[in-house]
C-alpha cells in the first residue's frame, strides 16, 4: 500500500513553479490531497475491518401454512430474525413434523454459545433449553466462513467493494492532469527558463533602481505641476530658427522615458551606484529575455496544453459525477445473497450485514462533495480561459504607471505565462517588463558605460592625429560616455560602431570641436546640441551601410565645410540621399562620396556654387552619367577614382577653374583627348596613374601651367620630348611602366624637383637629368642601372635618392657634396653604403636637422 509521504510526492512541485500556479490550480491541489486522504482512509479501512455476516434466511413450515390473524406472529419472527444478524453466531436448524415452538424471550446467542462450551449436567442442558428461545441451525463455523466470503463477493456492488481504488485513481489522474505541462518535455524547458528569468529579473538590483528613478521622476513632476513651474528645461529650445530640424529629423525628444543631459534628474542616493557585477548580470538578463521571447512567442503549444488539461479535468469530473451519484444508493447495510451452494450448506438465501456500509457511504458522499467542488472550479478556469485573449498580453497599465512607454505587448505563449503570473502576484510582470523595455535597456548600458568610462580613462584614448589635433576614438561601445563632453580642448571626436549614439547639449561646452566623425552611428542629437553644432561643426564623416543611416540632421548644418558620405549608394537609391538638402549646406566646400554611383545625382549643383572640390570613389562600378560636372564651374579640384571610365570625360572640360584632376585607378587607354585641356587654364595638377596608358600624345604642350603629372602604373614605353617642353613641370612621377630610356630633354625641365622612375628598364642615367638642379626627389630605383655619374654631386637640394634593386658594384664619392641628403633619405642595398669612403659615409650620417633647415 502507499504511503502518504509517497502518494504527496506525486503533488510535489519545485517552490518556484507557484507562481505559475493561479489560486484555482493551488486549491484544486489541496483538494486532490484530501481526496487522497479520502482513498487511503477508506482504504486501510477495507483492508482491516471489512467484512460481510451471513445468516441462513429459515423456511418454516408456520410461515407456509400461516393465516391472515397469525400474521403478527410471522412478523415478530421476522424481526427477531433481522435483530439477530448482527451476531456472528451459528444455529442449528431442526424440522419437525408440526411448527416448532417459539420463544422471544431468549436470544440466539444462547443457542451460539452451546455449541461450544462443554456438556454439563443434563439439569443445565435442560434449563438452557428451557432458556433459549433463537432458531438454531446445522452449520458450523467452516460453514459460517465460506458462506461470509462468498457472499461477500457475490451480495456486495462492486463500487463497494472497489470504492477507495478509484478514489485513489481519480485524483492520480486529476493531479497528473494538472501538473502535466510541468513536466512535457516541449513545454517543461520553456517553463523552467521562464521561471529562472523571472525570478532573476524579479531580484536584479537594476529592477529596483529603474522603477525608483521613474518614481522620483513622477514625484519631481508633480510637484512641479502643484507647484504651477512653467519654466522649460534647460537646453530645450522652442525657437524656430532657420535651419531647425523637421519632425521627421531623428532628435531625442521628450516622449517616453527618457535619460538625457536636457532634463533634471533626481538622483536616490541609495540606488545610483551601481555594482559592476550587477549591471553585467543586468545586461545577461536582456539579452535573455530577448532571445527567450523569440524563442516563444513563435508558437501556443503551452496555451494549447493547459486548456486541453483544464479540458480532461472537467470531463473527468463529469465522467466521475455521473457514475458515482448512481451507486450512492447501492451501499447498504443488509443484502440478501443466494450463492446456490445448497449442497454444501443446505440453505439457499442468506440475509448479510456489510459492517463499512456506513462509513463507505458517508466517505462516497465526502467525495462527490469534493469532486463537485472540484469540477465547478474547472468550470471557473475554463471561463477564466475564454472569457480573454489570453495570447496576448499588453502592458499598458505598467506603462501608464511607470515612464517605460517602449515596453512592447507580447503574444502566444509568453503573453499566457504572463497571464498566469499576473494571478500569483501582479508584481513580477512590472518588474519584468522593466527588462522588455529598450530605454530601460539603453540606460543600463548608459550606467555602466559611464561607470567604466571615465574622465581620466578617456583622457588616456586622447592622441595627436597628422594635423597635429587632439583626436578620441570610441569604437564599439554601447553608447557615448557622459565624460567625453567634459574634454573641451578636443578637436576630432570619432565614433564608430555604436549604434545607440545620443549628443547632449553638453557638446556645447566643446568649444574646440570641430571635426566629427560617425562611422556606422546613426547619432541622435537634441536641439541645442544641433544648433551647436549647426554653428560651429566644420568637417563631417559619415560612413554606412544603408542609407537610412544618415541622420537627417547632417544636411542641416550650415557651417560645415566638407563632408564625407561613405557607403552604398546605388542607382536606385540615388534620390534617398537627401542630396536635395545640401541646398542648406550653404559653405560646404568639398563633397567627397565613396560608394557604387553610376551617374552623378543631378541634386549635387545645389552645392555648386561654392563647391571647391569634388571626389567620387566608386567601387568599381561603372560611372557613365557626368553632365551635371558641366554645372560646377567653381569646383577646383575633381577626382574621379575607380570609376571604370576608358575615355577622359568631356565634362571636365567645361570646369574652367579646375586646378587639380584625378582620374585614379580607371580603364583609360587613351588620352587623345588631352588637347581640350588647353582651355582649362588653371589646371596644374593632373594625376593619370593606375590606368592603362601606352603613349602620351604630343598635344600634352598645350598645358603650360602644368605642374605636376602623375603617369604611374600605366602602361608607357617611352617619354615623348613634348613632356619635357613644360617648363613649370615641378613633379614628374612615370614609375612602373616599361620605359628604357630617359631622353635628354630631360634636363630642360629646370623647376623639376620631383622625379620619379621607379619599377622601369633604364639602364644609363643621362648626365642632362643633373642639370635639373632644383631636384629634390629622384627614385631610380628597380631599374637596370649600372653605374651613377659623379655629377650627381650637381643636386645639391639632393634629400631622397633611392637606388635600390639596381645593378650597381659602386657608389660615386661625390654623394657626400649632396648637402642635404643623409642616410635616412639614401635607399640603398648595405653593402653598397658600406664600401663608400668613411668621410662620405660620416657626412652622410650627420644631424639632418641643421643641414636640412638651412637648405630650406
Amino acid at each position: 500500500m502507499f504511503t502518504l509521504a509517497e502518494v504527496a510526492s506525486l503533488n510535489d512541485i519545485q517552490p518556484t513553479y507557484r507562481i505559475l500556479k493561479p489560486w484555482w490550480d493551488v486549491f484544486m491541489d489541496y483538494l486532490a490531497v484530501v481526496m487522497l486522504m479520502v482513498a487511503i482512509f477508506a482504504g486501510t479501512m477495507q483492508l482491516t475491518k471489512d467484512q460481510v455476516v451471513c445468516l441462513p434466511v429459515l423456511q418454516s413450515t408456520v410461515n407456509s401454512k400461516a393465516q391472515p390473524g397469525t400474521s403478527g406472529k410471522a412478523d415478530f419472527t421476522t424481526v427477531e430474525t433481522t435483530a439477530g444478524q448482527g451476531e456472528a453466531s451459528s444455529m442449528r436448524t431442526v424440522s419437525f413434523g408440526s411448527a416448532p415452538t417459539v420463544t422471544p424471550d431468549i436470544p440466539l446467542s444462547g443457542a451460539t454459545s452451546s455449541q461450544y462450551q462443554p456438556t454439563e449436567s443434563g439439569q443445565e442442558l435442560k434449563k438452557e433449553q428451557k432458556d433459549s428461545s433463537g432458531r438454531k441451525t446445522n452449520l458450523d463455523f467452516q460453514q459460517y466462513v465460506f458462506i461470509n466470503q462468498m457472499c461477500y463477493h457475490l451480495a456486495l456492488p462492486w463500487y463497494s467493494k472497489y470504492f477507495p481504488y478509484l478514489v485513489l485513481i481519480h485524483t492520480i489522474i486529476l493531479i497528473v492532469s494538472s501538473n502535466f505541462w510541468f513536466k512535457y518535455p516541449k513545454t517543461c524547458s520553456k517553463i523552467e527558463h521562464f521561471v529562472s528569468i523571472l525570478g532573476k529579473c524579479f531580484e536584479s538590483p537594476w529592477t529596483t533602481k529603474a522603477l525608483s528613478e521613474t518614481a522620483c521622476e513622477d514625484s519631481e513632476e508633480n510637484k512641479q505641476r502643484l507647484t504651477g513651474a512653467q519654466s522649460l528645461p534647460k537646453y530645450v529650445s522652442t525657437s524656430s530658427d532657420e535651419g531647425s530640424p523637421s519632425a521627421s529629423t531623428p532628435m531625442i525628444t521628450k516622449s517616453g522615458f527618457k535619460f538625457s543631459a536636457d532634463k533634471p534628474m533626481i538622483e536616490v542616493p541609495s540606488v545610483t551606484i551601481l555594482d559592476k557585477k550587477d549591471g553585467e548580470q543586468a545586461k545577461a538578463l536582456f539579452e535573455k529575455v530577448r532571445k527567450f521571447r523569440a524563442h516563444v512567442e513563435d508558437s501556443d503549444l503551452i496555451y494549447k496544453l493547459y486548456v486541453g488539461q483544464t479540458v480532461i479535468k472537467t470531463v473527468k469530473f463529469i465522467f466521475i459525477l455521473c457514475y458515482t451519484a448512481n451507486f450512492v444508493n447501492t451501499i447498504s447495510f443488509e443484502h440478501i445473497c443466494n450463492p446456490k451452494v445448497e449442497h454444501l450448506i443446505g440453505y439457499t438465501q442468506f440475509e448479510c450485514t456489510h459492517n463499512m456500509a456506513y462509513m463507505l457511504k458517508k466517505l462516497l458522499i465526502s467525495y462527490i462533495s469534493l469532486i463537485c467542488v472540484y469540477g465547478f472550479i474547472c468550470l471557473y478556469t475554463l471561463f477564466w480561459l475564454f472569457r480573454i485573449p489570453l495570447k496576448e498580453y499588453s502592458f499598458e497599465k505598467v506603462r501608464e504607471e511607470s515612464s517605460f512607454s517602449d515596453i512592447p505587448d507580447v503574444k502566444n505563449d509568453f503573453a499566457f505565462l504572463l497571464h498566469m503570473v499576473d494571478q500569483y502576484d501582479q508584481l513580477y510582470s512590472k518588474r519584468f517588463g522593466v527588462f522588455l523595455s529598450e530605454v530601460s535597456e539603453n540606460k543600463l548600458r548608459e550606467i555602466s558605460l559611464n561607470h567604466e568610462w571615465t574622465f581620466e580613462k578617456l583622457r588616456q584614448h586622447v592622441s595627436r592625429n597628422a594635423q597635429d589635433k587632439q583626436e578620441l576614438h570610441l569604437f564599439m561601445l554601447s553608447g557615448v560616455p557622459d565624460a567625453v563632453f567634459d574634454l573641451t580642448d578636443l578637436d576630432v571626436l570619432k565614433l564608430e560602431l555604436i549604434p545607440e549614439a545620443k549628443i547632449p547639449a553638453k557638446i556645447s561646452q566643446m568649444t574646440n570641436l570641430q571635426e566629427l566623425h560617425l562611422c556606422h552611428c546613426p547619432a541622435k542629437v537634441e536641439q541645442t546640441a544641433f544648433s551647436f553644432l549647426r554653428d560651429h561643426l566644420r568637417c563631417l564623416y559619415v560612413k554606412f551601410t544603408d542609407v537610412a543611416e544618415i541622420p537627417a540632421w547632417v544636411y542641416l548644418l550650415k557651417n560645415l565645410r566638407e563632408l564625407y558620405l561613405i557607403g552604398n549608394l546605388n542607382s536606385e537609391n540615388n534620390k534617398m540621399i537627401g542630396l536635395e538638402s545640401l541646398r542648406e549646406l550653404r559653405h560646404l566646400k568639398i563633397l567627397h562620396v565613396k560608394s557604387n554611383l553610376t551617374k552623378i545625382p543631378p541634386n549635387i549643383t545645389d552645392v555648386a556654387p561654392h563647391l571647391t572640390k569634388l571626389v567620387i570613389h566608386n567601387d568599381g562600378t561603372k560611372l557613365v552619367v557626368l553632365n551635371s560636372l558641366k554645372k560646377m564651374t567653381n569646383v577646383a579640384e575633381l577626382e574621379l577614382q575607380n570609376c571604370e571610365l576608358e575615355r577622359i570625360p568631356h565634362a571636365i572640360f567645361s570646369l574652367s577653374n579646375l586646378q587639380e584632376l584625378d582620374l585614379k585607378s580607371n580603364s583609360i587607354r587613351t588620352i587623345e583627348e588631352i588637347i581640350s585641356f588647353q582651355h582649362l587654364k588653371r589646371l596644374t595638377c593632373l594625376k593619370l596613374w593606375h590606368n592603362k596608358i601606352v603613349n602620351i600624345p604630343s598635344s600634352i604642350t598645350h598645358i603650360k601651367n602644368l605642374e605636376s603629372l602623375y603617369l604611374s602604373n600605366n602602361k608607357l614605353e617611352s617619354l615623348p620630348a613634348a613632356v619635357f617642353s613644360l617648363q613649370k613641370l615641378r613633379c614628374l612621377d612615370v614609375s612602373y611602366n616599361s620605359i628604357a630610356l630617359i631622353p635628354v630633354e630631360i634636363g630642360l625641365l629646370q623647376n623639376l624637383q620631383h622625379f620619379h622612375i621607379t619599377g622601369n628598364k633604364v639602364d644609363i642615367l643621362p648626365k642632362q637629368l643633373f642639370k635639373c638642379v632644383k631636384l629634390r626627389t629622384l627614385s631610380l630605383g628597380q631599374n637596370c642601372i649600372t653605374s651613377i655619374p659623379d655629377k650627381v654631386s650637381q643636386l645639391l637640394q639632393l634629400t631622397h635618392l633611392e637606388l635600390k634593386g639596381n645593378c650597381l658594384d659602386r657608389l660615386p664619392a661625390t654623394l657626400g657634396q649632396c648637402q642635404l641628403l643623409r642616410k635616412s633619405g639614401l635607399v640603398v642595398e648595405d653593402h653598397l653604403f658600406d664600401a663608400l669612403p668613411s668621410e662620405v659615409k660620416e657626412v652622410l650620417n650627420q644631424d639632418t636637422s641643421i643641414p636640412f633647415a638651412n637648405g630650406i
